[in-house]
């Protein structure tokens, strides 16, 4: 049985969400809490072994109290936030202090349906969650950066990436370290609509590469990286010698959308040996075929390992099907990119 507590300043919203999660036989809400300050004494008291946490409270706000949590008493931690512009800002902010997901609250966009199902399943992955320290950026990382340029000598190759559950610290690691060289670059990760612009303007101020949330037609050149939008696929294409991208609506995919699948299988279908295919941390499946799809149609293929893994469940199954030519701690995944990429490039003229 996994033992929830609920953070919400909203008497409304903590009864929503104790009602709505008490539906899963698997998953109990042992308290509610309307402040952080009542948190951390029944946090002490129940033992909670996931919390759910609004950002706007009084007295103190979640993230002063997410900061103070991860340093003091390290748990699983769910944002569930608004969807206004400072709402997936400041979510954006509990990713980076520590939290393993983020959730939109029920509202204008998501029915409480929609989001009480979000969340069963977004608590069921935390409370499987290795929590990880965030590091500082190594040398030999920065170094990697430096002399990226002599490795990448072609444009016209794909990087995609695929993650979920704890994939924005992992995605922020890699990119981070990739040069303005890079080819261009699909990202899927799971998260909700609006969050997803916030994520890309995020990780825009902290890369070489240029990174935004796609819109459909985008075209794909080296230096530039999406981000599919929540609650929509992308999709990779071919215009001639140039690659773009479709977003597209469509049912959930593994329960997704957009979904790591979807992407992974199109651009096996359109890139094929240009192809380097990355499947980061997450919960479930999405991905895993998607990934084979990539190294059957010529394409190079990573899984991030076990032991940097936020939850081991869709390199996992990744794994498990033969679709990863390499299996990589995260802090060498760049290495591998770009050690992908020099090997499958033409020699020079």
């Amino acid at each position: 049985m996994i033992r929830v507590l609920i953070v919400d300043d909203s008497a409304v919203v903590r009864k929503i969400l104790s009602e709505q999660l008490q539906r899963a036989r698997d998953i109990e809400v042992v308290g509610t809490a309307p402040d952080p300050y009542v948190a951390r004494d029944k946090i002490v008291q129940l033992k909670p072994d996931v919390v759910t946490l609004d950002i706007e409270m009084p007295r103190m706000d979640g993230l002063t109290f997410l900061a103070k949590l991860m340093r003091y008493c390290p748990l699983p931690v769910i944002v569930v936030s608004s969807l206004t512009p400072a709402g997936s800002e400041a979510a954006m902010k509990a990713l980076e202090l520590g939290a393993v997901d983020v959730i939109s609250k029920p509202g204008e966009a998501y029915t409480v349906g929609d989001v009480a199902t979000q969340l069963i399943d977004r608590i069921r992955a935390a409370a499987y969650a290795q929590l990880q320290r965030r590091t500082p950026q190594a040398p030999e990382a920065r170094a990697l950066r430096a002399d990226a340029l002599s490795r990448i000598r072609t444009t016209d190759k794909v990087l995609a990436i695929g993650a979920s559950t704890g994939g924005t610290e992992a995605i922020r690691a890699i990119l981070e370290v990739l040069p303005a060289t890079t080819p261009g670059t699909v990202i899927v990760q799971h998260m909700p609509e609006k969050f997803t612009a916030a994520f890309a303007k995020r990780l825009d101020g902290l890369c070489a590469m240029e990174v935004r949330e796609a819109a459909s037609g985008d075209m794909l050149r080296p230096g530039l990286a999406l981000v599919a939008p929540g609650n929509h696929h992308m999709l990779l294409v071919r215009n001639g010698a140039q690659y773009l991208v479709q977003i597209k609506d469509g049912p959930p995919v593994h329960h997704q959308r957009p979904a790591v699948d979807v992407l992974f299988n199109s651009v096996a279908r359109y890139a094929g040996v240009n192809a380097v295919g990355v499947l980061l941390t997450g919960m479930g499946a999405d991905g895993a075929r998607g990934l084979l799809a990539i190294k059957q149609s010529g394409g190079y293929t990573i899984a991030q390992d076990e032991a940097t893994c936020v939850v081991y469940g869709m390199p996992k199954e990744a794994v498990a099907l033969g679709a990863a030519d390499v299996v990589l701690p995260l802090p060498n995944i760049p290495g591998g990119i770009l050690d992908a990429f020099h090997a499958r490039a033409p020699a020079p003229a």
